[in-house]
């Protein structure tokens, strides 16, 4: 989601400094370009992107999935399919090891109180939270129809600035089961390697695990697993 004052950098301060900080970070003027026009709803020849969902299982077993914005969905796919293929992947159904949440994050310029917080979240429609006594950001998820009146009511109610505000594919927790395999371990990498690949075809990644290293939980999954479609 782009800055209220819209994908032009020339008007808007806000995406001006975000395009700088990427040229700082060495970004290819491609992909920049990329991203500005997926800002606008456009592909960078301005024609109107589409967006397009894709399933896979990554090593090592673990649930995945792709969303992308092209001008292309067939194009897209076969480069998708690709991808996954060459990091020892699989195309197959995985969404229903997840469930669709809004995330909003909210900042505070003063420490929040952990019984204010609960107070307020408990009077809004919000189905978990993430917040820490003594904290200024508090992160939020929701039901997808309830993303943005729960946002508002909480930047309302606790005086915060909205950071961002939009959908994920969080884990199942039924289904994350604990590594206990060093060679899990060191496959995981595996499927982080995508994250750039899929960036280059304006696509997001959404995998099945939860928690720091020491205490990792993953969707491991086979395609027996998969329901039938």
């Amino acid at each position: 989601m782009w800055p209220e004052n819209g994908g032009d950098p020339n008007t808007s301060s806000e995406l001006s400094a975000i395009l700088a900080q990427a040229k700082k970070a060495g970004i290819p003027k491609d992909i920049i370009e990329r991203a500005v026009a997926k800002g606008k709803g456009l592909s960078t020849s301005g024609e109107p992107l589409q967006s397009m969902t894709m399933e896979a299982i990554l090593p090592p077993s673990v649930a995945a999935i792709i969303e992308c914005q092209t001008d292309n969905k067939r194009r897209t796919r076969e480069n998708i399919r690709y991808i996954v293929k060459q990091l020892g992947g699989t195309v197959t159904p995985t969404a229903h090891l997840f469930q669709r949440r809004g995330h909003v994050l909210l900042d505070s310029d003063v420490l929040l109180e952990e019984v204010d917080v609960m107070a307020k979240i408990i009077e809004t429609e919000a189905v978990d939270y993430d917040f820490k006594e003594g904290e200024t950001s508090l992160s939020i998820y929701t039901e997808p129809d309830q993303t943005k009146s729960v946002a508002q009511t909480l930047s309302d109610s606790l005086d915060l600035t909205i950071r961002s505000s939009n959908m994920k594919w969080i884990p199942r927790e039924e289904f994350l089961v604990d590594v206990d395999s060093t060679e899990d371990e060191d496959r995981l990498p595996l499927s982080d390697m995508i994250k750039p690949a899929l960036t280059s075809f304006l696509c997001s990644l959404a995998v099945c695990r939860s928690g720091p290293m020491q205490d990792l939980k993953l969707c491991k999954t086979t395609l027996n697993d998969s329901p039938n479609l």
